[in-house]
């Protein structure tokens, strides 16, 4: 797969003062990849960034186990019962071979076919529901993998940052934007109106530049906009790097979904890292603004496994 051209390192002019992280979502960042010293070293040293497959299957499984905790439970109930029935159908068979071969036992073949039917029947709806079972974990896992592996993906912060985007769990909800340069410039427009409203809720954009152009983000740059330009900064603020990882990343998401891999898509991730919703086109700020808690205030923690699903 060919390489896409590298992101330039920030999208926007930014003055120096937004340059030294003032903003609230990467001033956090900052104080948690100090207090966590032994991942600095991976953030800033390695160019690929991610485990290998073992360590990102293992450690999906583990997720997977804490998000359906009685699965476990259920399948091993499934097999069991699956070699109690084939056990009693195996009896039931045996007896009804010793019937049939016996003229003075023809009267038991009648009990004995419906013992076997109702073992057969056990065993086939037991494996069925171990089969859906087996298929939802190994969808989970396969979904959760995909998902490590972007949590290794890079972020280029600011010119002397780079962190993994797993870092801003907890801090904020990413928005990924993957398309050609009109259309990241398209969708910085459209937020205009909801950026104050955006911010609130911890709603932070990577803009994704897959054609190899450069979108320019205008600011009035006025006394008057000050305060306003702030804060789109803010918005707009990260940068994808190692540009190939991402590339690779979003195409077999593009795969899996049958998206055409020229489609400009966008993906929202909840606050713990999890994908909560994607699309093709333009995102919906106006959707993300109407579901999404803020980050502040009594509702923060509690609603964030319920915010929405755009």
């Amino acid at each position: 797969m060919a390489a896409l051209p590298r992101l330039p390192t920030l999208l926007i002019d930014c003055p120096p003062s937004f340059l030294h992280l003032r903003s609230f979502a990467v001033t956090k960042i900052g104080y948690s990849i100090r207090r966590r010293k032994g991942r600095s070293s991976a953030v800033t040293c390695s160019a690929s960034g991610g485990p290998s497959s073992s360590e990102i299957s293992s450690t999906a499984k583990i997720r997977s186990e804490v998000l359906s905790p009685f699965r476990t439970v259920r399948m091993f109930f499934y097999v069991a019962f699956i070699a109690s029935g084939s056990l009693g159908g195996f009896i039931a068979l045996s007896q009804l071979v010793g019937a049939l071969a016996n003229p003075s036992r023809a009267a038991d073949v009648t009990d004995i076919l419906k013992d076997l039917a109702i073992d057969i029947g056990a065993v086939s709806a037991f494996a069925f529901l171990y089969y859906r079972e087996n298929n939802a974990k190994n969808a989970q896992v396969a979904r959760l993998s995909r998902e490590e592996f972007l949590s290794n993906l890079k972020l280029r912060v600011d010119e002397r940052r780079i962190v993994p985007l797993s870092a801003f769990r907890g801090i904020a909800r990413l928005v990924i934007l993957a398309g050609p340069a009109s259309f990241i410039q398209d969708s910085f427009k459209l937020s205009e109106p909801f950026s104050d409203s955006l911010l609130e809720r911890g709603i932070l954009v990577v803009p994704f530049v897959v054609d190899g152009g450069s979108p320019k983000f205008e600011f009035e740059e006025k006394e008057e906009t000050k305060d306003i330009d702030s804060k789109r900064k803010r918005l707009w603020q990260l940068a994808p790097v190692y540009t190939a990882e991402w590339s690779e990343w979003l195409n077999e998401q593009k795969k899996l979904a049958k998206v055409s891999p020229e489609s400009p898509v966008y993906l929202s991730l909840r606050m713990d890292g999890r994908v909560r919703g994607s699309g093709v086109g333009y995102p919906p700020w106006n959707a993300f603004v109407a579901q999404l808690p803020p980050v502040k205030g009594m509702w923060t923690g509690l609603l964030d496994g319920m915010d929405g699903r755009v």
